[in-house]
């Protein structure tokens, strides 16, 4: 985390306030704190809108933020559900999953389909010929996709989520909304591009050039994209590159549009994955591109401010599949768990299977509960929901991964074996192992669960580094030091005694919730315990507080199980009378967290943490290489990281495009 100025790094100096982090001289050369600096400048600074994780971390349980349950437009519903009606048919009656994965490709046909269908414009706006889904309604779509094929999931997401769509629908100019949307909406596939093969979540190092063309119409494309999914078929994309500061010219990260057939674009290789083998997922070079001016996305130097922005509601279509996926495993486990005969009994009424269907049952609710909350919160508009949308994304990926593995678990040896060689032996073809390879990578897509976790626990503490920050940041001058005291001062004194006592330590708040007010009085203690935590642990590591990783995952999952408790609680009252057995799945998921957040509270003062980065220092200097021994292990002829450098590609063109329909 870095220590800011109003929630901004800032230079030492009087006429400091709100300048912008400078940008690393050189790209792929740059010093952790410039690392930092870049990533700090890229995100929102501002809290404008109310935040109901951003209170929770606080020690401040604003239930009225998310109670009573929001509800969608009754108009938008009723577009929406003709819509995924005509969705559903289409799934069961034209795609096969199966042979998806066998070949490792969606068939044109299904591509056709799809645009027919105005899949390709869920997150469109009717006027440029899309639907105008509901970020609800949208993920109950991607849902549904990716019960049937997880590829077919993750090409409508990474084209609507995260490629031209989003980022022109929140940043474009009517111009380019013109020019692009109607072209998307009707079924040309989208792509973003922003990893390099050296660079991942840190993009201060970002290699790939646009350079401004002599003539200043438009910009030299230059560099290499690996890992983007779409990449073989689209046709649009965006593009993040580095545009050179000059005098006169900032420069900074930029996000462009760029045609997918443009001359000098190779699609060099198609990436093969474990899971989602249908997966267009391509290695591309840039080499002399040009891209006319126009397609700038908000301005030179927003590149990464957009793609922050962006996934603060892109992020809620992977937990969607994960939804899902955990809905899947759920109606196989029973039906497994209920025909399967051990010991004179079903296997589900054994206690060691019992515990798994019922943590796949509850964490299921859980995980829709929190979906569904963060997309009818985005839907109105009114709350800042980036640390519940990546909260929703964290736990979701994690939990999904769980259940499959507890699913595989149950059904033994046919967990483990193909849908292919359960059919051939006349048995239900249940995939359950395809869903774990599919399933793994979410842990990793758009934010690595320990990227996510940093990222939240940088959201989580803003306010203290807004009023605190220069306390500890080296870099800051006594008279910052001095102003950032008077400020904490004031700050802490209002805050600390708010953490002593609150309602949850009534036995009458909350009645209005009758079976789970307990369970609400017990988050909001633990926000409370949660804030004291973050506060004690500032106190004692200070400037070291953002190497401790470990503990800030810690304080970010407790903070996304208070999440969850709370949403199941006020979802399940809200139905009570239409679907009363939600009210136990609430309960069920609410003692369930509750053990993990007692755990977890527990670790964050007694685990091996300091034991652990010092044996990792060991391990790293080879120390301990003896223990490799008695092994062959993979040949280091080829470097781990491959390298590139500028130049046309000498690769064979490797790209896809869809032919029109017959």
């Amino acid at each position: 985390m870095t220590t800011t100025q109003n929630g901004r790094p800032a230079p030492d100096g009087p006429d400091s306030a709100g300048a912008a982090a400078p940008l690393p001289a050189e790209a792929g050369q740059v010093t952790e704190k410039e690392a930092r600096q870049v990533a700090e400048a890229a995100r929102e600074s501002a809290w404008d809108r109310p935040s109901f994780g951003k209170e929770l971390f606080l020690g401040r349980f604003r239930l009225d933020l998310i109670d009573p349950w929001p509800r969608s437009d009754p108009d938008d519903v009723a577009r929406a559900e003709e819509f995924l009606g005509r969705f559903r048919a289409f799934l069961t009656s034209e795609v096969d999953g199966a042979a998806i994965e066998r070949d490792a490709s969606i068939p044109d046909s299904v591509f056709h389909g799809l645009a027919d269908l105005g899949a390709f414009g869920m997150k469109i706006d009717r006027k440029y010929g899309g639907l105008g889904l509901s970020n609800l309604h949208y993920c109950r779509a991607l849902m549904l996709a990716g019960s049937v094929s997880p590829a077919i999931g993750a090409l409508l997401s990474a084209h609507q989520s995260i490629g031209v769509p989003q980022p022109l629908k929140m940043f474009g100019t009517a111009e380019q909304k013109q020019r692009f949307l109607p072209r998307l909406a009707a079924g040309e596939v989208s792509a973003f591009l922003l990893t390099e093969p050296d660079v991942g979540s840190d993009p201060a190092r970002l290699a790939t050039i646009a350079e401004p063309t002599e003539d200043g119409t438009g910009y030299r494309l230059n560099g290499v994209k690996l890992w983007a999914t779409n990449g073989i078929v689209a046709t649009l994309l965006v593009v993040m590159a580095r545009v050179p500061a000059t005098e006169g010219r900032r420069g900074g990260i930029t996000a462009f549009v760029v045609d997918g057939d443009s001359p000098g674009i190779t699609v060099e290789r198609r990436n093969a994955f474990i899971g989602l083998r249908g997966l267009e997922n391509s290695l591309t070079r840039f080499h002399d591109v040009i891209v006319p001016a126009e397609n700038i996305i908000g301005g030179e130097g927003k590149g990464l401010k957009i793609a922050l922005t962006t996934l603060n509601t892109g992020r809620l279509s992977l937990p969607a599949m994960c939804v899902g996926a955990g809905k899947w495993a759920l109606n196989v486990a029973r039906g497994w768990a209920a025909d399967r005969v051990q010991w004179g009994r079903p296997v589900g009424e054994h206690e060691a299977v019992a515990q798994k269907l019922s943590f796949i049952a509850a964490t299921t609710y859980g995980m829709e509960t929190m979906l569904d909350l963060c997309c009818l919160l985005a839907d109105d508009d009114r709350n800042d929901i980036r640390i519940e949308a990546a909260l929703v994304k964290l736990y979701a990926s994690e939990m999904a991964w769980k259940i499959a593995d507890e699913l595989i678990q149950i059904r033994g040896g046919r967990g483990y074996e193909t849908a292919d060689s359960l059919a051939a032996r006349g048995e239900r073809p249940a995939a359950v192992e395809q869903m774990l390879r599919d399933l793994r990578i979410n842990r990793i897509f758009e934010g690595a669960t320990e990227i996510m976790h940093l990222l939240i626990a940088r959201e989580a503490v803003d306010a203290h580094l807004s009023v605190a920050g220069d306390i500890i940041d080296p870099d800051a001058g006594l008279g910052r030091k001095a102003r950032a005291g008077a400020r904490a001062g004031a700050f802490y004194a209002k805050w600390l005694p708010t953490l002593a006592v609150g309602r949850g330590q009534s036995p009458s708040a909350y009645a209005e919730f009758g079976p789970l007010a307990a369970h609400l009085r017990q988050v909001e203690r633990s926000s409370r315990k949660l804030a004291r935590s973050t506060f004690y642990a500032m106190s004692r590591w200070q400037g070291k507080m953002e190497r401790k990783q470990a503990f800030l995952g810690r304080i970010v999952d407790i903070g996304a199980e208070l999440f969850a408790m709370s949403a199941v609680c006020v979802r399940a009252t809200a139905e009570r009378d239409s679907r009363p057995e939600n009210v136990e799945l609430a309960d069920l998921f609410c003692r369930q967290a509750r053990v993990r957040v007692d755990a977890l509270f527990a670790a964050l003062w007694d685990n091996t943490d300091s034991v652990d980065t010092a044996a990792a220092k060991r391990i790293l200097a080879g120390r301990y290489a003896g223990l490799e021994e008695g092994v062959l292990t993979p040949s280091d002829e080829l470097p781990w990281v491959a390298r590139w450098s500028p130049g046309p590609s000498t690769a064979e063109d490797v790209r896809r495009r869809i032919p029109p329909k017959p």
